[in-house]
């Protein structure tokens, strides 16, 4: 029996690891964490994570050939292949501070694997990490071997939360990189077959080791690039009355082109789209190649626009003050069909409204008011340190903000509402209903074009919709505030 071991249970890791172990049943496949309270939750009825489908994959396998521990010395020494998914955050003082990445848990890891390992071992890279990170972890093994050997291979993962079984049960493609020697093709053969399990060969890509961790930043940057192209354009839209969906179906429709990653929004967000295209302007900055580097800022300074036109739109429609007025936020993930919260743009709205001492109200199915508290007292960067290391929720905030039960809830004697996630339950709301409990004029603030906005305008409300033609009232409202 093959015995795999992944270090690091969070979206990455557990979800991987849980969908090998069902598709590969002779594959003892175990993921260890160091916290108490992750093992815990994957061990209990309610995971740590939402993913749609997850459930059913870990309740199929746990205690048959997927098990989650916190005995990782054990467990890393007995494996065949070690997969490393740690948090690999952007550094925030020092060398490269607010672009590169910062490997110390990276870097952890590989000296633990070397201190427990007894027999050779391949370790495969699953966390995001910059070009030539393969050749550091080769040299820590490499020199506290002891006599066992090591095979580095790369093999980024490619999900999107809120699909990630789906895209793991069929994958657009798995990628796996590795040293062009025997051994190192060897390796890659390894890891190979246990793909084979499920996926078809033609989508199993094999390259060298450099290619594979720079594929994986160089898509992250393509797809933030699309989003931010059709946010760009979202603001000419606004500016001369064109429709951005239309826009982008119409451009959508060019094969060359395709509709996907084309919907206009407030602005991306997650784990990875920031940090990697930072990281990306970073290797290019260390290679000499600052108008590459400059082009792929431009993508991240967007984005960021795109945020502050939003807070500036609602400040500016409502009189240029949100002083005192209670604003309801609808959505708080940083898209639909998952809890995570990691650099959604809902944060930085958020702090905007607060810092025009809005009283704020969020309401979100899956974010939990302690993990809302914990993400606006972060500062940049905190939140992809490990939990026990990230501060504690701001004590300060609690007069300004809430966390409602549900929608009507947090609309209740609003003078705005913010939607910030496209759940699907926000198009289907009764909004006379709660057109009835807010403050007038009401506003409704579309962040993410989910709104019939004709149908809210009948109603009563004063509606913006990113990209779409300008409301009369705010025709005649300064776009920044």
């Amino acid at each position: 029996m093959v015995k795999i071991c992944c270090i690091g249970a969070g979206y990455v890791g557990g979800p991987t690891m849980a969908v090998i172990a069902l598709k590969c049943p002779s594959v003892e496949v175990v993921v260890v964490d160091i916290s108490e309270p992750r093992i815990a939750g994957w061990n209990s009825d309610r995971l740590p994570i939402y993913e749609p489908g997850l459930d059913d994959v870990v309740k199929q396998c746990r205690g048959r050939n997927l098990f989650f521990s916190t005995e990782v010395h054990r467990h890393v020494g007995d494996a065949d292949i070690v997969f490393v998914s740690v948090n690999t955050p952007t550094k925030t003082c020092g060398l490269g501070a607010g672009k590169a990445a910062d490997l110390t848990y990276w870097e952890s890891a590989a000296r633990m694997i070397a201190d427990v390992s007894r027999s050779d071992k391949i370790v495969v890279e699953k966390s995001t990490v910059p070009v030539k990170t393969a050749e550091a972890i080769e040299k820590i093994l490499v020199h506290n071997s002891r006599g066992v050997r090591y095979q580095i291979l790369s093999n980024p993962e490619f999900l999107a939360e809120g699909t990630a079984i789906q895209d793991l049960f069929a994958p657009d493609r798995v990628l796996i990189g590795g040293r062009e020697t025997p051994e190192g093709r060897a390796a890659v053969k390894k890891l190979k077959d246990v793909y084979a399990h499920w996926v078809p060969e033609d989508r199993i890509i094999t390259t060298n080791l450099w290619s594979a961790e720079l594929s994986k930043l160089a898509a992250n940057a393509f797809l933030a690039q699309r989003i931010s192209s059709v946010n760009a354009i979202s603001a000419l839209c606004e500016a001369t009355g064109a429709d951005v969906t239309q826009v982008a179906h119409s451009v959508g429709k060019d094969a060359r082109i395709g509709p996907r990653f084309l919907s206009a929004s407030v602005g991306f967000g997650g784990s990875c789209f920031q940090k990697d295209i930072l990281n990306l302007v970073y290797i290019c900055e260390c290679y000499g190649l600052p108008e590459v580097a400059g082009y792929w800022r431009e993508v991240i300074r967007i984005n960021d626009y795109q945020k502050s036109r939003f807070v500036n739109r609602v400040v500016s429609s409502m009189f240029n003050t949100v002083a005192g007025k209670k604003v309801a936020v609808l959505g708080f993930a940083f898209k639909k069909d998952t809890g995570d919260t990691r650099e959604t743009p809902a944060i930085d709205v958020c702090n905007g409204l607060l810092g025009d001492k809005a009283v704020v109200s969020i309401y979100d199915p899956q974010v939990t008011e302690e993990q809302v508290s914990r993400d606006l007292a972060m500062k940049k960067f905190d939140w992809d340190h490990p939990r026990h290391l990230q501060p504690l929720s701001a004590t300060d905030l609690a007069k300004q903000v809430a966390v409602a039960a549900d929608a009507y809830e947090a609309a209740r004697d609003a003078h705005a509402v913010c939607i910030l996630t496209e759940w699907d339950e926000f198009r289907g709301l009764d909004y006379k209903r709660m057109f009835d409990a807010m403050h007038k004029p009401a506003f409704i603030f579309d962040g993410r074009n989910v709104v019939d906005v004709a149908k809210l305008r009948e109603i009563g409300f004063i509606v913006y919709s990113i990209g779409k033609p300008l409301d009369d009232w705010l025709k005649d409202m300064p776009a920044v505030a």
